[in-house]
């Protein structure tokens, strides 16, 4: 089984013993990858599940505000209906709520291991500024390396902020530019001044560098934690 469903709990026939089957070859696989060092799209996946099952548990339905960034508003609507047929027969009530009892723990104990990673991963990168940081730093650049450091990838980086019913939020859009073999002349100072010839609507970019003391999963671990690391890292400074 690749990834659970939005709605694995309700789509199928509801029996304790099928959705226990259901989720322990989930997580079975959810744990090889992260044996391999793969935290994604897993972790996401996870905050998605723990999240639904939190909220069905203490409401007996879906919270809206728990899901702003994972469930369309069409998805949402479809499974609240789903909670709300259920929750009208007592005795599939019963069943789901062994299930959720059950799952809970499991989704849990996957998120922390989950998070034993992430955080040593984060312990092993470092950001630094490329040359003079102006006061704007919300746009810029980014260089992104891991050792042997040889190739470098590029991005184009910017930072919005929005806010809920509770707080402000900062989230990292980046763009790909290009990947670069660096050299003792071609540095890092320089590879910045060349983007600067070359994209004249920055003349003065914000320009930093992330780089991993190990090697790791590129796209399954390395950029994602180092996004999460870089967008607190600018919150700080804010």
């Amino acid at each position: 089984m690749e990834r659970l469903s939005k709605d694995w709990i309700t789509q199928g026939l509801i029996d304790f013993e099928y959705k226990k089957y259901i989720l322990l070859a989930y997580l079975k696989r959810v744990k090889a990858s992260f044996g391999r060092v793969e935290l994604y799209p897993d972790m996401a996946d996870l905050v998605f599940h723990y999240r639904n099952l939190l909220a069905i548990k203490e409401n007996k339905t879906l919270l809206k505000e728990s899901f702003p960034k994972e469930l369309s508003l069409e998805e949402f609507k479809k499974l609240e209906l789903s909670y709300r047929q259920l929750i009208e027969d007592d005795a599939i009530m019963s069943e789901l709520e062994s299930i959720i009892e059950f799952s809970i723990p499991q989704v849990k104990d996957s998120l922390q291991e989950g998070s034993v990673i992430f955080e040593y991963v984060e312990s092993q990168c470092e950001i630094s500024p490329v040359g003079v940081t102006p006061l704007y730093a919300k746009e810029g650049y980014l260089f992104v390396a891991q050792p042997p450091e040889k190739e470098t990838q590029v991005y184009r980086y910017q930072v919005s902020i929005f806010e809920d019913a509770h707080e402000q939020l900062r989230s990292l859009n980046t763009e790909f530019i290009e990947s670069v073999t660096k050299t003792p002349v071609n540095t890092y100072e320089q590879l910045k001044l060349d983007l600067i010839r070359k994209f004249k609507d920055m003349p003065n970019p914000a320009t930093y560098l992330i780089l991993s003391r190990m090697k790791f999963p590129f796209h399954e671990t390395f950029m994602p934690v180092a996004k999460r690391l870089f967008v607190k890292h600018i919150s700080a400074a804010a």
